[in-house]
């Protein structure tokens, strides 16, 4: 059991190490970029060869999901892990929250931004800008769930 409890923690922080991985790379490379210059920047996204990251966070997100579940079951005996696993458990839950209820819809909202005649280029500006803030904020709070995954790794193992 304890082997089974090792390695089901180490699978979920490679999968949360991927997450923060498309984290970064959005923050830094893509979302700059993006919203720094709606709606003309819309061709980031749109067309034939448009960046469609879609498929990457449909995949890695239910599988952070799924693999800490299963790391908090196979942990569950072992108290200051469960406490660390739980920790990690609730930032992200609170994180899916906020994506679905702020982030996708402001994704959504900017991709529209072509179709949009009642906003401004700079109000588009002044929201994409707020919006990267915001989720700055989020990413350094999965930052702070992959730290408790680590602090998890680091206690009791029987």
């Amino acid at each position: 059991m304890e082997q089974a409890r090792q390695i089901s923690l180490f699978i979920t922080l490679i999968i949360w190490a991927t997450l923060i991985g498309g984290i970064m790379y959005s923050h830094i490379v893509y979302f700059p970029p993006y919203l720094s210059h709606l709606p003309e920047s819309n061709s980031l996204i749109t067309g034939a060869y448009g960046l469609h990251d879609g498929n990457f966070w449909m995949l890695v997100h239910p599988l952070a999901i799924l693999s800490t579940i299963v790391t908090l079951i196979l942990n569950w005996k072992l108290t200051t892990r469960r406490k660390f696993i739980l920790i990690s458990f609730g930032i992200y839950a609170l994180a899916i929250i906020a994506t679905a209820i702020y982030f996708v819809p402001g994704l959504m909202a900017f991709a529209d931004s072509t179709h949009s005649t009642t906003i401004t280029k700079s109000e588009w500006f002044q929201r994409g800008q707020a919006w990267q803030r915001m989720s700055w904020i989020r990413g350094f709070f999965i930052y702070a769930g992959f730290f408790s995954l680590l602090v998890a790794l680091t206690k009791d193992r029987n």
